[in-house]
């Protein structure tokens, strides 16, 4: 389960456990059984209003710093120099950490110039406040621009990834700017059950269709980071690593990808 990406410096375990719309004792229990079962990438957001539950899980845990990467973003509202860095802080005081592994500029905003965000990112990096920093739901032209502007590393680029969504090119970008990739909702919210091919693919190999979905991004190196409140599923998620599909299965499943296949507007 400690399987790596790397880019840029940084090595990101391939998968996390994502906490978006986790709140209270449940997102704590959760991160905590995470940690306990062999999660080493937490990933949370000032967005969720759950880093203090998500810091207290961690300390809970018993697992040590340096075994767990944890990511945090900065909101689309405080991406003015002055609310970025007041915003990365926060979250260091929410979590209380010494500094995060990863800090993402969350979604951009096109109202605050792209340049003036890029350089309170590096800030932080120089600043200790986060050993690595990165983007989010960034397109092609975005990256282009953000490397531009970056004096530092950008180390990853977290976008909407399942089955049903062809990123082909924002992939590809992230890539040749020297980016990793994370999936968010990397099982379409649920959406993969029942999936025809994804089925077919799973019963080939003893799998359940989040399971292949999962499996497919993984085996192209991209960074998946599922979310649930059930215990079950999180084993379910992490057992991804002891099986491989074939050319043939992951062309297949490719087939279901679409341009219009978003979930997040």
């Amino acid at each position: 389960m400690v399987e790596t990406v790397e880019a840029g410096g940084a090595r990101i375990p391939l998968i996390g456990f994502g906490t978006w719309d986790l709140r209270g004792k449940t997102c704590a229990r959760m991160v905590e059984e995470a940690l306990r079962f062999g999660y080493r990438h937490i990933d949370t957001a000032a967005m969720y209003r759950n880093e203090d539950e998500v810091g207290a899980a961690f300390r809970a845990s018993g697992v040590a710093r340096d075994d767990v990467f944890i990511t945090t973003k900065v909101w689309s509202s405080d991406l003015r120099a002055r609310d970025f860095e007041r915003s990365a802080r926060d979250s260091l005081k929410n979590l209380k950490l010494d500094s995060v592994d990863l800090l993402l500029i969350h979604w951009p905003n096109a109202s605050i110039p792209l340049k003036e965000t890029i350089g309170a990112l590096c800030k932080m990096k120089r600043d200790g406040v986060a050993r690595h920093v990165g983007v989010s739901n960034f397109d092609p032209a975005l990256i282009a621009q953000a490397v531009t502007f970056s004096t530092e590393p950008l180390v990853n680029n977290q976008i909407e990834l399942h089955p049903f969504v062809d990123q082909a090119a924002t992939i590809a970008a992230s890539r040749k700017a020297g980016m990793a990739v994370t999936a968010y909702s990397p099982v379409a919210r649920g959406q993969v059950v029942g999936n025809a091919v994804l089925s077919r693919i799973g019963r080939a190999h003893g799998k359940s269709e989040a399971q292949i979905g999962l499996r497919y991004m993984v085996q192209q190196g991209i960074v998946v980071i599922p979310k649930t409140s059930h215990s079950e599923r999180l084993k379910e998620n992490a057992a991804i690593f002891d099986f491989k599909l074939s050319p043939a299965e992951m062309k297949d499943i490719a087939t279901l990808a679409s341009p219009n296949g978003r979930i997040v507007s």
